[in-house]
């Protein structure tokens, strides 16, 4: 027989157990496991991102990096008055409008014809990968003397009666760094789209064929619709990517490449150089400014789609 006042279990209106609310408000353990792993992560994520990017923040807003006097967005506006800094934004902008649609376009379609059972299909995806994974400054001197004025390509245009060009120094240095920039992107770009393709269930065209659909039919309603997530992501890598092209230029071009190619990772890379911080630093985060943008409006464009599909 259990003692008066020892028991502080209830019945409810049915006559059911209930348990007092100390037992089954038990206490939640911290779980210091996870932080244990995230620590080195996010301690260097603070040391090399995040306390750099208010660093830079600060230096755009004050007129010396050496008890500088705080002057708002004056460096900003005075940088937007800046011919060089224009001429890069506008190489910068024009050569994304052109470089991301191609590699998306051109990615797509290789991947639609190394998805079909075709002979060889192996190899040249390979081929294709193969840019990942080779540095870029490694294969410099391969395009310079392949685009060089006495180079590869002139040789070849030389020989079918024509005028050679001058590819790195005239108006054409801009089709140069496009010719790398998708030989270094494609591929990557295949890989997604590939796996997209290899996902879409094969019910769903052979149901399409039942029903009388022709090849066009079948790509415009199944594959691109349900390749709309991927070709989000693709769009998006690719817009990152065609900011990065400085690397490339610079390797091939040099520091002050032809002006249709000065980009702005040149005019970031020359006001280092020079040590102006403040011109550095806002032209960085007008940089980024842009690149959120257009991430953005990709999210907007990618959602409208997305309800217009379902």
């Amino acid at each position: 027989m259990i003692g008066k006042g020892k028991s502080k279990n209830k019945k409810d209106k049915l006559g059911n157990l209930t348990y007092s609310n100390k037992k089954l408000n038990t206490k939640k353990k911290i779980n210091f496991l996870p932080w244990l792993f995230l620590g080195p992560s996010l301690l260097g994520f603070v040391l090399f991102y995040l306390l750099p990017f208010v660093n830079g923040l600060y230096f755009s807003l004050v007129d010396s990096p050496f008890n500088g006097r705080f002057v708002g967005l004056h460096n900003y506006l005075a940088l937007l008055k800046n011919q060089s800094f224009l001429t890069a934004l506008a190489n910068t902008g024009r050569f994304t409008l052109v470089c991301v649609p191609l590699n998306v376009i051109l990615s797509l379609g290789v991947a639609l014809l190394l998805n079909q059972k075709i002979q060889g299909s192996n190899l040249f995806r390979t081929i294709f990968i193969t840019p990942l994974v080779i540095p870029v400054a490694s294969v410099v001197l391969v395009w310079q003397a392949f685009f060089d004025i006495n180079g590869v390509l002139n040789s070849v245009i030389h020989a079918l009666g024509l005028t050679a060009v001058d590819w790195l120094k005239t108006e054409w240095s801009m089709v140069t760094i496009l010719v790398v920039y998708l030989w270094k992107n494609i591929g990557y770009s295949m890989v997604l789209f590939l796996a997209g393709l290899q996902s879409i269930p094969v019910e769903y065209y052979e149901s399409a064929r039942i029903d009388g659909a022709n090849r066009l039919q079948e790509f415009f309603r199944i594959t691109l619709i349900y390749l709309t997530p991927t070709t989000f992501f693709v769009f998006v890598i690719s817009t990152i990517n065609s900011f990065k092209v400085f690397r490339e230029t610079y390797l091939i071009a040099g520091e002050y490449p032809h002006s249709s190619i000065y980009m702005l990772q040149h005019y970031m890379n020359n006001m280092f150089m020079a040590l102006d911080y403040q011109k550095l630093t806002s032209a960085a985060f007008i940089m980024a400014v842009f690149i959120v943008a257009v991430v953005l409006l990709l999210f907007i464009v990618e959602r409208k789609i997305s309800k217009l599909i379902n």
